[in-house]
């Protein structure tokens, strides 16, 4: 009996009736972190790991129905034992592990494997099958070191400063925002940041992580001289958006682009976390790109094999396909 199918409500288990990270509203559900493709609003309950907490209600709003687990912490739901560890991708994030009747099972959902100080860094968890995201599955993915990352960013915005530039960063609001803002040297200039992400940096702080000081972009006029030796962190969704013309108008005469440190393992730094596990069977669940959406027809996710196992490891008749590792 596989412990995790694919339904099309999302990754369900039938032995506890429950889902993880569904794709529509259910009765019980599992998350692995709080960005908008994993949490979504609607179930009518949820479970996660306690530092998800703030970031969850924050997002869902403060009256979900919402019960959080330390790491490592163990609840028994309908026979199955579940528990979550930390997966090194944002504030909160977890792998989920399931056992049942001997069997262990983990659900990687997105993770990283080089600690970045904004959360608690990957912790491999031994099992018998590991459903890892692939959403950067493929070798042609390679990362820079993030060190390298953060002095590019410094030298750009420390440039610009000398030159009387604004220095606007792109970056997803929850994450990829904070982790930028605890890597960078904030001596170099103030920092401002849009109002999608301030409330999300709060909520950092709240929970010990050191994000430096950052000003709301919408109290300074573009006219204001601060601006000319500023950081401005901001979402790419807002690049177009009417109640944001100072911003976009900046980027427009800047036109400036960095690459900022990745969310996600690459396939070179995936494998290591996959060995350190060391699962007899591997599943990759590829999902978020329009490529792969029109693949699958419906826009959910699948569960398939990963890149270079045996085809000789299918297992016809299951929801996904499995590999066995060797």
């Amino acid at each position: 009996m596989d412990l995790v199918i694919a339904r099309p409500e999302g990754l369900y288990c039938p032995a506890g009736d429950f889902y993880i990270d569904p794709w529509r509203p259910v009765e019980r559900s599992v998350i692995t972190h709080a960005h908008g493709d994993h949490a979504r609003t609607g179930n009518q309950h949820y479970l996660a790991a306690a530092p998800g907490e703030g970031i969850l209600r924050s997002r869902l709003g403060q009256d979900i129905n919402l019960q959080t687990l330390a790491y490592g912490e163990r609840l028994v739901h309908h026979g199955v034992t579940l528990s979550f560890h930390p997966a090194g991708h944002v504030l909160g994030s977890a792998q989920v592990r399931l056992e049942y009747q001997g069997e262990v099972w983990v659900a990687s959902g997105d993770y990283k494997v080089e600690p970045d100080g904004t959360c608690a860094p990957f912790e491999p968890v031994r099992c018998h099958t590991f459903i890892t995201e692939s959403t950067f599955g493929l070798p042609i993915y390679r990362w820079q070191p993030q060190a390298q990352i953060f002095a590019g960013i410094n030298d750009w915005w420390q440039a610009n400063v000398a030159a009387g530039k604004a220095s606007v960063l792109f970056c997803y609001s929850f994450g990829k925002a904070q982790r930028i803002l605890h890597g960078i040297d904030a001596s170099i200039g103030p920092i401002l940041s849009h109002g999608a992400v301030e409330p999300l940096n709060r909520v950092y702080r709240e929970a010990g992580i050191y994000i430096p000081e950052t000003l709301y972009a919408g109290d300074f006029k573009k006219t204001d001289p601060l601006l000319r030796k500023a950081l401005i962190i901001a979402p790419p969704s807002r690049r177009r958006q009417q109640l944001d013309q100072a911003l976009w108008r900046l980027q427009r005469r800047l036109r400036q682009r960095l690459d900022a440190p990745a969310r996600h393992a690459a396939a070179s730094r995936r494998r290591p976390g996959v060995c350190a596990v060391r699962p007899r069977r591997l599943a990759g669940l590829a999902v978020g790109h329009r490529a792969n959406r029109r693949r699958t027809g419906d826009g959910h996710p699948r569960l398939g094999g990963c890149i270079g196992a045996p085809s000789a490891g299918k297992r016809p008749g299951r929801p996904g396909l499995h590999h066995r590792i060797r």
